[in-house]
């Protein structure tokens, strides 16, 4: 992604990020509502590999290195990107899990 797109803003982060959202948000669903998965599998998978591909410290260490910069504008683009990202992909992938 920094090769891609730069690295003045941190669009790997927000990728995986929003993706491991929404691969949470799918999931969690199938694995509540479709499935019936144990809750200590559900643990397993959602904190265990989920919680290791998403990358929240790095995100937060992004944002302290922009704020630190006083790029102020690309730090806060960040938190409410991330934030109204994630929770959209957590949404779509519990909605097309609910579809399935």
């Amino acid at each position: 992604m920094a090769q891609r797109y730069g690295t003045e803003f941190p669009w790997g982060t927000l990728f995986i990020n929003t993706s491991g959202s929404f691969v949470l948000g799918l999931f969690a669903t199938l694995a509540t509502e479709r499935v019936g998965i144990s809750p200590s599998a559900r643990l397993v998978v959602a904190i265990g590999f989920i919680g290791a591909y998403t990358t929240f410290s790095t995100f937060e260490y992004e944002t302290f290195g922009l704020v630190e910069s006083r790029s102020w504008l690309i730090a806060m683009s960040n938190v409410l990107g991330s934030v109204f990202l994630g929770l959209l992909a957590v949404w779509l992938g519990a909605r097309i899990a609910r579809l399935i």
